[in-house]
C-alpha cells in the first residue's frame, strides 16, 4: 500500500496489518479496546482515508505512518457514531511541529491588532483540519491533539463551536447546557484559583475547548472525567456511546 492510495475515492482502503498492529500497539487508549472493536476502529479508519485527503506543510514527508495514526485517533470518538459524523469537510494539513497562524483581533476603541498564534491543531468550519505531527505523537498520557480536533469537528456539525455537538436521541439540549455549564464554570472557578488540574486547564478558556479537552480525557484519563465530573462523564458515555472505563485493560488481546 502507497501513498498515493490514501487519495483514491474507492469505498475504503485497506490498512497494511502491521502497520496497524504497530499504530494500536503504541496507543494505550486504543490497545485496551476489545478485539471487535479494534476490528471496527480499523474498518472505520479505512473509510475515513479513502475519503479524506491529507497534504503536508513545512517540509514534512507524508507517510503511511501519519496518515494511519491520525485516522486510528481520530475515528475512536466516531466508533459508535459512523463516518458520517465527519461529513462536509475533507482536508488534513500536518505539520512537522507547532505552527503560527496571523491573527487580527479589534479592541473596543476599533484599533485593529496583529498577532502570531503558535498552533499544535486547529478546525476550520467547513474547511480543512491542521495538526502537528508531533502532538500527535505525543498521545496516550491525557493530551491527545487528533481527538481534541476531531470534537471540534464534531461541535461544528450543528453550527459554531460552542460546546454542545449535534445531539442524537437520548440526549437532549437542556440537560448538555445545565451539566456542562456548570462543570465549565466550577473548573474555571479552579484554574482562576491556581490549582494545578490533572484535566488541561486550557479547557477553561471558552466552553467549545472545554467539550474538546474534556473528549480528550473522557478517552485516555476516563477515571479522572468520571471522579471529578461524572455527570459530565456520563453525558459523553451517552453521547460518544462508548464508556472508556469498561476497557478490558490489562487483560491479553488477540
Amino acid at each position: 500500500m502507497g501513498l498515493f492510495d490514501w487519495f483514491n475515492k474507492a469505498p475504503k482502503t485497506a490498512i497494511d496489518p502491521a502497520l496497524w498492529a504497530r499504530t494500536i500497539a503504541q496507543l494505550p487508549f486504543l490497545a485496551d479496546l476489545a478485539v471487535d472493536d479494534k476490528n471496527a476502529l480499523k474498518n472505520l479508519a479505512e473509510e475515513f482515508l479513502a475519503s479524506k485527503e491529507f497534504t503536508v506543510a513545512g517540509g514534512l514527508e507524508l507517510s503511511d505512518e501519519i496518515c494511519v495514526s491520525i485516522a486510528a485517533q481520530g475515528c475512536l470518538p466516531i466508533l459508535n457514531l459512523g463516518i458520517k459524523a465527519y461529513r462536509e469537510w475533507v482536508g488534513i494539513i500536518v505539520y512537522p511541529d507547532e505552527f503560527v497562524v496571523a491573527r487580527q483581533i479589534e479592541d473596543e476603541n476599533g484599533v485593529i491588532h496583529e498577532y502570531d498564534d503558535v498552533l499544535s491543531g486547529e478546525a476550520w468550519e467547513g474547511g480543512p483540519l491542521i495538526i502537528s505531527w508531533r502532538d500527535v505523537q505525543m498521545a496516550g498520557k491525557g493530551y491527545n491533539v487528533v481527538i481534541h480536533e476531531f470534537a471540534h469537528k464534531l461541535d461544528m456539525l450543528n453550527g459554531e463551536a460552542d460546546g454542545m455537538p449535534a445531539l442524537h436521541s437520548g440526549l437532549h439540549e437542556e440537560e448538555w447546557i445545565s451539566v456542562f455549564s456548570d462543570a465549565f464554570e466550577n473548573f474555571c472557578r479552579r484554574v482562576d484559583g491556581g490549582e494545578e488540574t490533572r484535566i488541561d486547564p486550557y479547557a477553561s478558556d471558552d466552553p467549545a475547548e472545554f467539550f474538546a479537552v474534556l473528549s480528550e480525557s473522557f478517552f485516555e484519563l476516563p477515571e479522572v472525567v468520571n471522579l471529578e465530573y461524572p455527570a459530565v462523564y456520563n453525558l459523553l458515555k451517552r453521547y460518544y456511546r462508548q464508556d472508556p472505563l469498561n476497557r478490558t485493560s490489562g487483560l491479553p488481546q488477540v
